[in-house]
């Protein structure tokens, strides 16, 4: 909060829940229903990177798309694990096999102290943990299972929303990602690096996501996500 004016730092998942989080770090619940307006004014300003403010506080032009500064989007990028150029972070990560409906699956990593954000992020249905360890371990892991079960690493959210049309119960739910994690855990040579995890059931977010309250509009149902789930989710 600056001069009166509240600078939003977009959606994030706290404690189960979308808030919205601003600067300064308070945050404001999203609930389901929710009315929303905002008022824009001023000049917008870079966010800064890697959850450091901007040191210029500078100016981001109004056609520019990043949102952040020429030098804070270098900054953030030379630290991102999913852009390959922290390959020396020192956190534990875990793999996960998430299922968003449908045949759409995916196999990615996550730091092991964000425990289920990073699903919640992407709009994952369901999801298992399959194993443990350093990120290197964890980035190799990742491919190999991809490759081997013959998923994409990035699903567009259009295809997400689509798969959320006829999803079977609790259940069915559960049988789906259970049958993944057998499948991935029958893949040879991931485990000579990685801890692999047993099986310790599934993660169920259709009660999170509201899925299971929402109605069918033009056969597209409503909800999801929340979070980081617009665009295209890694």
């Amino acid at each position: 909060m600056s001069g009166g004016a509240w600078r939003c730092r977009g959606v994030r998942w706290s404690g189960g829940r979308p808030v919205w989080l601003w600067e300064g770090g308070r945050t404001s619940p999203l609930s389901p229903g929710r009315e929303l307006a905002f008022r824009v004014v001023g000049e917008r300003l870079c966010p800064g990177a890697r959850g450091n403010p901007c040191a210029d506080r500078a100016v981001v032009p109004a056609r520019g798309t990043g949102g952040r500064c020429p030098q804070c989007a270098r900054l953030d990028r030379a630290h991102s694990v999913a852009a390959d150029t922290a390959l020396d972070d020192p956190r534990v990560f875990r793999v996960y096999l998430a299922w968003f409906g449908g045949a759409l699956a995916k196999v990615g990593i996550t730091a092991e102290e964000r425990g289920d954000a990073r699903l919640l992020e992407q709009g994952a249905v369901a999801y298992a943990w399959l194993g443990r360890g350093p990120l290197m371990a964890a980035r190799r892991t990742e491919e190999v299972l991809g490759a081997a079960l013959g998923v994409p690493d990035r699903i567009p959210y259009a295809a997400k929303r689509l798969a959320r049309v006829e999803l079977p119960g609790a259940a069915g739910r559960a049988a789906e990602v259970e049958r993944l994690y057998r499948a991935a855990r029958a893949v040879p040579g991931w485990g000579d690096t990685l801890e692999a995890l047993p099986f310790g059931g599934v993660r169920d977010h259709v009660p999170v996501f509201g899925l299971d309250r929402v109605s069918r509009v033009d056969g597209v149902v409503g909800g999801g996500g929340g979070g980081g789930g617009g665009g295209v989710s890694g």
